[in-house]
């Protein structure tokens, strides 16, 4: 309850920020002082330290699992505003209504991991996705910008409806809306009450909607588009912390419903692993643009993490912790440096090498960890994903499926660091302070830590 009460409350100090100073670095500044305290309040709570009571009459449920993902997802976003902050500045004249609308958006992802019912799934995701239309558009002046939000919002739109029907029938063959509740109703035995047509559609509904939120094939053709036209700062921040949000929603929900799908599960999310990952990596390949390469890239990682549904163990909740910690660093790290290179082609990033060794370096170590490649957190990452999978019992064919697709998706990102080391060009970037390529190291550095101890992150959640 700290990290919903505190980001709320931070997304409303941030709006009238704006009001007692026009100096964006003084906003940024604050951002990242309210940050820290929604950081710390969350911590505290996670340990028992200090925590806000509020009677929700079963509606939120927190959990040491729910608690400390959300500590990572704040995290991130800390390390984003820092990376990113004068990258936000230069984003558009109105500073302090993007820093409360990440807030905002914060709140939602808080909802989400703690949610107890279908009623605040729905809550949770429209506090989260709405603001996220805003900054899409933030661009006003550019074309594809006001056409990613207004495609975003037509299709966030749709697939809520979806979502809105899965509950209402759901809710029409259960009569409540807690999750607790509705799985209490699915068959534990040969004599159990057989489950109504109306729940399982609704199951299926959730699932087609869900699918749309984590852009996962065949419902993924918003992202490309949206991620590619909107501002490069905020494609960082909505493929990552929004993304990672939206599996733990996905997971909570089908953790112990799935079982009211039956037989019918494992085909349905083994079709979309097979699928998304298909279709990330296969398209990837032909990009010309590392910004789009990325947006389809991020539909191949979505792949990955849906074996942590495929399984559902708790090697499965340890991998979803670490990818979550490991994409999200990643992406937002090399985001950083594709803002300041200005051409966002292959060719834009010919020779940064000799000119600028150093977002080279970086952008190299994250692209290593995107590929999986051993010694970054991308590595263990895509491990614990397949070693949950192995642990499941489940069909060892689709872990080889995923190891091919893994070495696709190696050949796409190398391409970028081909560029980088291997050709000649002058690369036309936007200048960069002392302190922001310290910064850019250090999270680089922090790839290769977590790569080689894995365990800093883990243990964390037993402790």
């Amino acid at each position: 309850m700290n990290a919903i009460i505190f980001s709320a409350i931070m997304g409303v100090v941030m709006m009238f920020s704006g009001i007692f100073t026009q100096k964006k670095s003084a906003i940024t500044l604050t951002a990242i002082i309210a940050l820290l305290v929604l950081l710390g309040a969350n911590i505290c709570e996670t340990y028992g330290c200090f925590s806000i009571d509020v009677n929700t009459h079963n509606l939120l449920h927190f959990t040491k699992f729910g608690l400390y993902f959300n500590t990572i997802l704040i995290a991130a976003t800390l390390i984003f505003v820092l990376l990113s902050g004068s990258s936000i500045e230069k984003a558009g004249v109105y500073v302090a209504d993007y820093y409360a609308l990440i807030f905002f958006v914060l709140c939602g992802t808080s909802v989400l991991t703690a949610y107890n019912g279908l009623l605040m799934l729905f809550i949770g995701i429209e506090i989260m996705t709405i603001p996220l239309y805003i900054l899409t558009g933030s661009d006003k002046k550019n074309l594809k910008s006001n056409e990613a939000a207004l495609k975003y919002f037509l299709m966030g739109s749709f697939s809520t409806g979806i979502l809105l029907m899965g509950i209402a029938l759901v809710y029409g063959a259960t009569g409540s809306f807690g999750i607790t509740s509705i799985t209490s109703i699915a068959p534990t035995s040969a004599g159990a009450l057989p489950i109504s047509f109306l729940q399982v559609a609704g199951y299926i509904l959730l699932f087609v909607s869900m699918c749309f939120k984590v852009s996962a094939a065949p419902f993924h053709f918003w992202t490309p588009d949206v991620y590619d036209g909107a501002p490069s700062v905020f494609t960082a921040f909505m493929s990552t912390i929004v993304k990672a949000a939206g599996f733990f929603a996905f997971l909570n929900l089908f953790e112990a419903n799935a079982t009211i799908l039956g037989p019918t599960w494992k085909i349905l999310i083994t079709f979309v692993i097979i699928a998304t990952l298909l279709v990330g990596n296969i398209t990837a390949v032909f990009q010309q643009s590392v910004k789009r390469m990325l947006a389809y890239s991020s539909i191949a990682q979505a792949g990955f993490m849906l074996f942590a549904l495929f399984s559902n163990n708790d090697l499965a909740k340890e991998g979803v912790l670490l990818y979550a910690v490991a994409y999200s660093i990643a992406t937002i790290g090399f985001f950083a440096v594709l803002v300041k290179v200005k051409d966002h082609t292959f060719d834009g990033f010919n020779g940064l090498a000799k000119a600028h060794p150093v977002l080279a370096f970086s952008a190299t170590i994250f692209l290593m960890s995107l590929a999986g490649i051993p010694l970054t957190a991308g590595f263990f990452a895509k491990y614990y994903m397949l070693a949950a999978v192995v642990k499941s019992g489940g069909s060892f064919w689709i872990v080889l499926v995923a190891l091919g697709f893994a070495a696709i998706s190696v050949y796409y990102y190398f391409k970028v660091i081909q560029a980088m080391y291997f050709k000649q060009g002058e690369p036309e970037v936007t200048s960069a302070t002392v302190g922001y390529k310290i910064a850019l190291v250090l999270v680089a550095l922090l790839v290769i830590l977590i790569g080689i101890l894995p365990s800093i992150v883990l243990n964390w959640f037993y402790f």
